[in-house]
């Protein structure tokens, strides 16, 4: 291993290490829709929890947002395990968002450019996400997660408030 190698994994084991739950949900689709997050440390199991939501959005902007308020609630560089139901977000940010970037954040369709759909908000995730040192891990929703149970009714709630 090299002293670079060595040195990036012992920074890596000193980062603060959080669990990052979200969830989102939109009735109607577009609709009210709520986002919500748990964001727990591993090693002291203190918890942060938040949500919100807006009148007009769908299942997917509130997707985003959960992710985007739970990684705004961190304020240094922390080693991030980012647990969502949304293969959406989990494929965009993984896989997408790359290719995306790379040609002026608009996607092929055939042979023509067409813009990303809430391209704003992967902008921010894209900006967020680069602070982290972050995991993916995907969760079956409504399958009894607890955290992610705890997410969803924290978001269906936000999104009842319009």
């Amino acid at each position: 291993m090299s002293d670079e190698s060595a040195s990036q994994v012992t920074s890596q084991a000193a980062l603060r290490h959080v669990e990052l739950y979200t969830d989102g949900a939109c009735s109607r689709n577009p609709g009210p829709g709520g986002w919500a997050f748990i964001l727990r440390d591993v090693r002291t199991r203190k918890e942060l929890t938040g949500s919100g939501g807006e009148s007009d959005s769908t299942n997917n902007r509130m997707e985003m947002k959960a992710v985007i308020e739970g990684l705004k609630a961190l304020k240094k560089r922390c080693r991030v395990s980012l647990y969502s139901d949304s293969s959406y977000v989990l494929q965009g940010l993984q896989t997408w968002m790359h290719g995306w970037k790379k040609k002026g954040w608009v996607r092929m369709e055939g042979k023509r450019t067409k813009p990303i759909k809430n391209v704003e908000l992967w902008q921010e995730l894209d900006l967020l996400v680069a602070r982290h040192s972050i995991s993916f891990h995907h969760v079956r929703g409504h399958s009894g997660h607890p955290e992610n149970e705890r997410c969803d009714e924290m978001a269906v709630a936000a999104s009842q408030k319009f």
